[in-house]
């Protein structure tokens, strides 16, 4: 049974799903852009019953609030603060965590704050090596980062359209009636909120501070050689499969598995798939 649940949190009405007993070992997962932990609908009532399970929306996404850019300063950090002060609130203290595109640098900051909280780390095209960016999207939000103004700021503005947010769903699937429209309709429905436009704007312009962190993320890999699986949509534009493939130069013991005919959003075409390499790969971790 899964529990459709809000917590505020520094005055921020924050929602998360729930599933699974508390005294399970517990899995966080972490949403990307543009969407929420709406994409994990389907997958949190088939860990539910060996694990707990807590998938957040991130302050400006799905469900949570959306406070405009003049009263919350979006940034990776802040993101990141606010979930770890929400597990602090619900008495999470050691979880493994599922990252995906903007989940990975929330996830990253998690385990550098605390290391010895981490049990495990599912990453589902999420980017940890600058040897994922695929040049063709990266580029321009390069350039936005280098030099905002207002051509820069109109390209980015573009990934906020109906018809980018269907293409980050589609592109690369071998077989795109796999994916049901909802989801592209649903994320550009909250997305689309009045204001949520300079918020989304404003993080693309900080994703640039997430490449600096790697250094430090790369030395807690090989410090901690926490258990880690990487499972990744072959065809990804964005996370193309090298970032996969390079979680391996820090962690040899990495179980790196590319998903032939999968895009971006793995879950919405290769649900039994990747659920059945999270079981297994959970079912491995030390349980302490």
């Amino acid at each position: 049974m899964v529990h459709h649940r809000f917590a505020t949190v520094d005055g921020h009405r924050l929602f998360y799903r729930e599933a699974g007993e508390a005294s399970k070992p517990t899995i966080v997962l972490l949403h990307g852009y543009p969407t929420s932990s709406f994409m994990f609908r389907e997958l949190i009532p088939r860990l539910a019953g060996d694990f707990h399970v807590i998938a957040p929306d991130h302050l400006g996404f799905g469900l949570s609030d959306a406070p405009s850019v003049e009263q919350f300063t979006y940034t990776f950090d802040a993101l990141a603060d606010l979930t770890n002060r929400l597990l602090a609130q619900l008495r999470v203290e050691r979880y493994a965590i599922y990252v995906q595109d903007y989940g990975a640098p929330i996830g990253w900051r998690l385990a550098l704050n605390n290391p010895s909280a981490i049990t495990g780390i599912v990453t589902q095209n999420g980017n940890g090596y600058e040897a994922g960016f695929v040049p063709s999207f990266w580029d321009g939000v390069w350039e936005f980062h280098r030099d905002r103004n207002e051509k820069t700021e109109a390209g980015m503005s573009h990934a906020m359209s109906l018809e980018a947010i269907r293409w980050q769903y589609v592109h690369g699937v071998a077989d795109p009636t796999l994916v049901d429209p909802t989801v592209w309709w649903h994320d550009f429905a909250l997305v689309s909120r009045p204001g949520n436009d300079a918020v989304q704007l404003d993080l693309f312009y900080d994703y640039a501070s997430n490449l600096p962190l790697y250094p430090k993320l790369h030395e807690y890999f090989r410090a901690h050689q926490p258990p880690l699986l990487a499972v990744w949509g072959e065809g990804d534009e964005i996370f193309g499969p090298a970032g996969a493939r390079a979680f391996a130069d820090d962690l040899p013991d990495a179980k790196i598995h590319l998903v032939p005919g999968g895009g971006h959003f793995l879950l919405e075409t290769n649900l039994d798939e990747v659920s059945r390499l999270i079981r297994e790969f959970l079912a491995g971790l030390p349980r302490r």
